[in-house]
């Protein structure tokens, strides 16, 4: 492998330990294509507002989402399009391994 490779599958790994857990990954789901607030994240996941505001603070730790503020509310969304790219595509490999089918 070439050394590039090498020093990037650590952040890699991490990355996908980060999106590997249920919770996080419906969190990100939410906020995928649009601003939303951490009430409004805690209702459509089904947690408490401290629940999500912990997944919430390691998302940002790795670099997946970023926050603002608004008065008392603060705002979440996804800090860059490849978040997105890389779920969408996951969910497209297991469509395809659910149906039988070949990846195209």
């Amino acid at each position: 492998m070439k050394q590039q490779i090498h020093e990037l599958i650590p952040k890699a790994a991490s990355f996908f330990k980060v999106v590997g857990n249920e919770t996080r990954m419906k969190i990100l789901c939410t906020i995928a294509h649009d601003e939303v607030c951490v009430d409004d994240i805690a209702e459509n996941v089904n947690m408490t507002k401290s629940a999500v505001s912990h997944q919430l603070k390691i998302l940002k730790e790795e670099g997946l989402v970023k926050s603002r503020r608004d008065g008392k509310n603060i705002f979440y969304s996804l800090d860059d399009q490849h978040v997105v790219d890389i779920i969408d595509i996951a969910f497209i490999h297991i469509e395809h391994k659910l149906h039988g089918k070949e990846c195209e």
